[in-house]
């Protein structure tokens, strides 16, 4: 806020007998540790003599990266070095009253700006990169030459929010696509020999309605429009041509209006099933709840069935009157949808079709799911007991799909994809990957030892952990693929394909974005143009392996490492 003459109310008191408002520090008690002030102050005052006002500034000044608030108004500045940009924690920046023409670009990434003066200046156009400064709460630009372009902007209602929207859509066109991401070879595969191949997709396509302006400030208004992320986000999926996509947060409607028939046109089908509160809303409401849904190519596969798990539900039927269950677990609405694809000649290419029938998969099932785990840290428990269910309920589906096609139930690729909302350190991703975890893990939080968490374990005589019977396989590693949701709180991996290896050997994964493309646009997070989920998606090609090469399981206590099956033509 200014007062009359142009100043930060807070900095607007003359300073007493005509002395300069210098910085004061507390002087600290003999042993005591020393604090640097916080705010510092150049310069003259609104009646200082000319003599006393500062017209450099000294490049030594950018070594305090402490300050929060720095005050260099009332001066004779011409010039601000683009050094200033390392006072990367200046919440507030005053430039007041000098004579500035220009402003370096670097200032847009001073992004604790929450307070920026540059009233009374000679200023007629602005870097765009100012449009970086999401967290402005002050943009003082009065009595400026500005042009009239950005004058006329300045000057509506609201128009320090619109003048900072508008530069910063105008830098973001700007900005060129990223480079193809790279393509990670886990396996060489003998190319005369016939394989059934096939990749899958995983990708949090960001719902629209959680795409808000508040949540994604960063993001300029035109790229985070769900018309415009919509584009992007089929370009994305049309482009890596993956054979099985699975997809979180779709929403209901366009599912229907948009993925199902765009997929439809690249040859592909697929289901969908909504989050669980779309039972309780009527039509209108139905349209904008999310989900998850699961696409193939009609070519390469059939479905035989497909079966929605949802963990409201599980709860209600496992929680034998269990009140932490009822209250923790329940509420949480979220959904898993798995699918039982049979496997066509075509994932063997043209006239590729083995001779020999025991190498040859045509006709054999494999079971794909996508999932979405609840968002919230501070719920690791319902996480994890959220990814306990959903293999729980794997587990009977492959008993069923077992029993009714006579098969092994442990020769059955299954292929597990989502956003698990966790970390490769977390109880739900050593839970999948290891098949165990122990009962009083400190993921679980009040449900340690809890008994009725004990009907999800596979093996009821073991004491000490929760387990499940599938051997997984992440096909994301964490040295190669160092995040894929990258927001302006939070940048890791919680997006995984998981698969077994006795049944599926991962030939290859997709890498990651661009670090350089990324470092020099400096952005603080995603969605931006180019990317428009705050998610990346993730690809993992795999070999299904015949069952008569697939070699027996190691034991419980030794898998969480890969433990591939293989044959002949898969070699690393």
């Amino acid at each position: 806020m200014l007062n009359e003459n142009g100043h930060p109310l807070w900095r607007s008191t003359p300073p007493r007998n005509g002395q300069q408002d210098e910085q004061k520090t507390n002087v600290q008690p003999s042993g005591s540790p020393t604090f640097l002030p916080t705010e510092f102050k150049i310069g003259g005052n609104a009646g200082a003599p000319l003599t006393r006002r500062v017209k450099n500034i000294s490049s030594g000044l950018f070594e305090m990266r402490h300050l929060t608030a720095l005050f260099l108004g009332n001066n004779q500045l011409q010039v601000i070095p683009s050094g200033i940009s390392q006072l990367c924690n200046l919440t507030l920046l005053d430039l007041s009253h000098n004579k500035i023409r220009n402003l370096p670009k670097e200032i847009g990434d001073m992004i604790s700006l929450c307070h920026l003066y540059l009233n009374s200046n000679q200023l007629r156009v602005l870097p765009y990169e100012l449009g970086k400064l999401f967290r402005l709460q002050t943009f003082a630009l009065a009595h400026n030459p500005l042009s009239p372009e950005i004058s006329k902007i300045y000057q509506d209602l609201n128009g320090d929010k619109k003048l900072l929207q508008y530069l910063l859509d105008h830098l973001a066109l700007n900005i060129i696509p990223p480079p193809e991401r790279n393509w990670i070879a886990a396996r060489n595969i003998d190319p005369d020999k016939p394989i059934a191949t096939f990749t899958i997709l995983c990708y949090n396509v960001l719902c629209d309605k959680y795409a808000t302006s508040n949540l994604y400030s960063y993001c300029p208004q035109w790229a985070l429009n769900w018309e415009c992320r919509k584009q992007y986000i089929l370009k994305e999926i049309f482009n890596y041509s993956a054979d099985i996509i699975t997809l979180q947060e779709v929403e209901t409607e366009q599912f229907k209006t948009l993925f199902q028939p765009k997929l439809e046109v690249e040859g592909y089908t697929g289901v969908f099933y909504p989050k669980s509160r779309s039972k309780t809303m009527n039509e209108e409401e139905k349209k904008y709840v999310d989900g998850c849904a699961i696409f193939w190519k009609k070519d390469k596969f059939e479905m035989e069935r497909n079966q929605p798990i949802e963990f409201t539900k599980v709860a209600i039927e496992k929680a034998q009157a269990h009140e932490n269950m009822l209250n923790r677990v329940m509420p949480r609405d979220n959904i898993a949808l798995a699918a039982v694809l049979r496997i066509k000649d075509n994932l063997y290419g043209p006239h590729r079709v083995p001779p020999n029938t025991n190498d040859n998969v045509s006709g054999s099932l494999l079971v794909v799911c996508t999932a979405h785990i609840h968002w919230d840290p501070e719920f690791c428990d319902v996480k994890l007991i959220q990814s306990m269910m959903l293999v729980h309920e794997l587990q009977k589906l492959l008993d069923i799909v077992a029993v009714k096609y006579s098969l092994n139930v442990q020769q059955i690729p299954v292929l597990i994809c989502g956003d698990f909302n966790s970390l490769p350190d977390s109880g739900v991703v050593e839970f999948l990957s290891k098949g165990a975890i122990s009962k009083d893990h400190p993921d679980l939080k009040s449900f340690r030892e809890e008994s009725c968490l004990s009907c999800l374990s596979s093996d009821l005589k073991d004491q000490r952990n929760f387990t499940h019977s599938l051997r997984l396989d992440s096909a994301v590693d964490t040295a190669q693929i160092p995040y894929t949701n990258y927001t302006l709180d939070f940048k890791g991996t919680i997006d995984y394909i998981f698969a077994t290896p006795q049944s599926l050997a991962r030939l290859g994964t997709l890498g990651p974005l661009d670090s350089t493309w990324v470092q020099q646009n400096k952005f603080v997070g995603f969605p931006q143009p180019h990317v428009p989920s705050d998610h990346i998606p993730i690809m993992a090609q795999y070999a299904v392996i015949p069952a008569s090469h697939q070699r027996s399981l190691p034991p419980i206590q030794h898998y969480g490492s890969s433990h591939s099956g293989g044959f002949g033509a898969i070699g690393r």
